[in-house]
């Protein structure tokens, strides 16, 4: 009865022929480190005044933002028909125009600040694709939105591990 095709299977066992969990999890961060060892290795630090294309980039995306947000109010753009309170507008100008400084001159702050930005956009346009998109136009430019942002903070990955490398003897 206990060879027949209904018998239970017995698990295949072990014994001391190969490496425990913990071994194989060592051995596996192990690897992990080294790529990343390899990886830093292989990245060229920034030379004095250098700022990567990205950076630049986001630089002028958040000057021009904090451009935007002031030129709007200075023109009367209204709200749900008011317009906004002084403080709703230098609040976000100003976070985007130190932004923008930040990123100019290469700051990692800056840069990882404009990724959170960027992850909220990532995530809102995600959501718009998958819920609030109901016309053609929409999705289609909620779908640049995510290009743009998700392109974007790509490339800023790279860029900040230069900017936050020492410099090489």
């Amino acid at each position: 009865m206990a060879d027949g095709p209904d018998a239970p299977r017995k698990r295949k066992q072990r014994g001391g022929e190969g490496p425990t969990p913990g071994e194989r999890m060592q051995r596996g961060y192990a690897r992990a480190e080294q790529r990343n060892q390899e990886a830093r290795e292989n990245l060229e630090p920034l030379a004095e005044g250098e700022r990567p294309l990205v950076v630049t980039l986001g630089a002028i995306l958040a000057a021009l933002i904090c451009a935007s947000i002031l030129i709007s109010y200075l023109a009367g753009a209204t709200v749900d028909g008011e317009k906004p309170l002084l403080v709703q507008v230098l609040a976000p100008a100003l976070i985007m125009g130190m932004m923008a400084w930040g990123m100019w001159r290469a700051r990692y702050w800056a840069v990882l600040g404009f990724q959170l930005l960027l992850v909220f956009l990532i995530f809102s346009a995600v959501f718009g694709l998958a819920v609030q998109a109901s016309s053609l136009g929409q999705f289609a430019a909620t779908l640049g939105l995510l290009a743009v942002s998700g392109s974007l903070f790509y490339f800023m990955v790279k860029a900040m591990a230069r900017i936050q490398m020492p410099t090489r003897d």
